[in-house]
This record gives structure tokens, sequence and C-alpha cells, in this order.
């Protein structure tokens, strides 16, 4: 671990047991790798169920008469909709207009919300939506999410839980008690699969995740996180989106709300409408290996955009990556890729790379 981080997650020594070198993400030390193979990680996921530590994610609890409020501020998506027992995937803009943060909130009744959130100014601007307001805000790092995904995990899960996971719809959560253990169960992931996220206090958090590699869920890597999450086309603040992009650009229209009142970047991010300088694609590499990340793509010599986020998939056979490209470049143009020491192309194909229907999430 290195001097710059400030978090620790309870988990981490099982992540060092299983070879992580707890690298960074977030201030939290993170199982980048394991010794075992991400491909086969990539597999436990798609094929069975896989767990992730998705605990580096900042967990902030909003309470009080104007919780909702100062969410509805902070946040693009209009939070009446989100009523008890649901949760939003949603945007926090910057005052121009520009991408600050991703992030899910959840509603959790009597007028307690969560939001939780990456590596964004989230929180500073929270705070700023919250001055003068009648509310509470409370980071917490006793509460870990570990996030179980893959086909079997409702009938693992539902073995050993006290509610009915298959009453929870997509994007719905629900208290219960896992192991026995209190927990909250959010019917979310980051994966393209069926999957939940278990928040529980680091008290717990140990013994769950030790019941669950007992009953089968293969302790996952990011670097199989990744794999999943660009298959699916999911962004990763950062990389596939910054400040310096709006939700236009990036294909995240849909959780910009027209019609709710004032939110932090409004009037800036309606008139960034149609004026979009880039746009967020899919591409299949002509390559045999993940590329670097970085790459400059040119269409007749002229440069239109970068790789943002690659990887490689072995269970597609092919080399993949989200990228940023001039607007107007249509599904099916092939690019030029210029790396570091190879050249080779890219065709523009449609997103998602894999399940575009998106069945295996949401049925």
């Amino acid at each position: 671990m290195t001097e710059e981080l400030s978090r620790t997650s309870a988990l981490a020594s099982r992540h060092t047991a299983l070879g992580s070198a707890l690298e960074d993400w977030n201030g939290m030390g993170t199982a980048w790798t394991y010794h075992t193979d991400p491909n086969d990680e990539h597999d436990a996921v798609r094929e069975r169920a896989g767990m992730f530590d998705m605990s580096p994610l900042k967990k902030v609890f909003v309470r009080g008469p104007d919780a909702q409020a100062a969410l509805d501020h902070l946040t693009t998506r209009d939070l009446s909709k989100v009523t008890l027992g649901k949760a939003a995937y949603l945007c926090v803009l910057t005052d121009s207009g520009g991408i600050a943060d991703d992030a899910i909130v959840s509603n959790n009744g009597d007028n307690e919300w969560m939001i939780v959130h990456g590596s964004g100014d989230t929180m500073a601007l929270l705070e700023a939506s919250a001055a003068g307001r009648d509310v509470q805000v409370e980071f917490t790092d006793d509460l870990h999410d570990l996030s179980v995904q893959g086909p079997a995990s409702p009938d693992i899960l539902n073995a050993h839980v006290n509610i009915d996971l298959a009453k929870l719809d997509y994007f719905e959560h629900a208290p219960g008690v896992l192991f026995g253990h209190p927990c909250r169960i959010s019917r979310t992931g980051y994966s393209g699969e069926r999957g939940y996220e278990i928040f529980a206090g680091g008290a717990v958090i140990t013994d769950i995740w030790d019941k669950l590699a007992d009953a089968g869920v293969m302790p996952c890597s990011f670097t199989a996180l990744d794999k999943v999450r660009i298959e699916a086309g999911l962004l990763f603040y950062g990389y596939d989106m910054t400040d310096e992009n709006s939700p236009w650009e990036v294909g995240l229209g849909f959780t910009v709300s027209r019609t709710k009142g004032d939110f932090r970047g409004k009037s800036m991010v309606m008139a960034s409408k149609g004026a979009e300088k880039v746009n967020n694609v899919c591409l299949d590499i002509d390559h045999s290996d993940m590329v670097e990340g970085g790459e400059r793509l040119s269409l007749d010599g002229e440069d239109v955009g970068v790789i943002n986020s690659p990887c490689y998939s072995r269970r597609l056979n092919k080399s993949l990556a989200l990228a940023h490209v001039h607007p107007g470049l249509q599904i099916g143009s092939t690019l030029k890729v210029s790396g570091s020491d190879f050249a080779t192309d890219a065709t523009i194909v449609s997103s998602p790379f894999y399940d575009p229907e998106k069945a295996r999430t949401h049925s």
C-alpha cells in the first residue's frame, strides 16, 4: 500500500491472501489483480457468480426534511420519481454543465437517502447543495459495498437471505439479513449481468465474503471488472467521462430531467445539447491483445478521436475499447489506430458489445 491511501477496506486481508497488492483507487487499497486469471474471473461473472469489493466507492447518507431537495439540486434526475425502495443512476454536474461525477441515489425512506459515488467532486458539491437546508450529510467508510454479479447470484443469495430477491426489480433495494447479518441489498451492479450490491458494516462484511466464497461465488479483481463493464458499455469516471464532457456527449442524456426545477449546471447543460464536441463509441480493434489506452484515432489522415478504456475479451475473442470520437461518425466506420509501437484498424460497433438488449440485467 502507498502512503497516499487514506481509506481501508475491512476485506483487505482477504484481498492480500488472494494475491492483491492493494493498489490505490479513490484513496483505498483495491484488488486490481489476484493470483487467479482475470479471464477465469470474467467467466465466473458471465456463467455463474463473481464478487467484487466495491467499497472504494464513497457511501454518503443524506438525512432530514430537506434531504431530497438537496439531492435534487445536486443531481440531474427528478428524485420525486425515486420512491421508497428505489434507486436511480444519475450525473452530478459542475456549474458549467460538465460531469463532475456519476452516482447512484437510493431512497431509504423516513427522509433518509444514500448516494454512492466514485472519484469525482460529489462530496464537496453535495455539501454546497445542503448549505442552508435542514439536512445532515454523513460520509461513512464503515458501510462496505460487496457486489455479487452473475446469473447464479439470485439463487445463491436467496438460499441465505430472509427476503425474496425475486421481488426486487432492477434498481430496487431493501433491508435484509444475509447469513445472519443485517444489510441492505440493491439490485444494481457494474457488470451487464443480473446482480446485487450488498451494503453491510465492516464488522460483518468479512463473514459475508467468506460464506459467499464457500457458496461458490468467485472473488474477482478490478481487471475482470474492467472486462465486464467495457463489454456492457458502462462508463468509468475519469476515463470515459470528465468535467470536460456533457452528459449528451457520453450517452448519459437519459439521466437529465428536462422538467424538474433548478439543479446545478441546468442552464448550461441544456444549452450544450446539440453542441457536442465528442461522442462515446464502442470499438472492435483488429489486434490480438488489449491496447494500452490513449491511442489516437484517425480517418483519412485526420485526427478524429482517442481510446479511453481498452480491454481484451477472451470470451468474445476480441480487442475492445470505449473511445471518444468526433460527432457524426457512423457505426461501421473504420478508423486507424496509432499506438506507440503498432498501427491497426478499429471499427465503430453498436453499444454495448455484450447483451445489446440488456435482457441479462433487466429480466
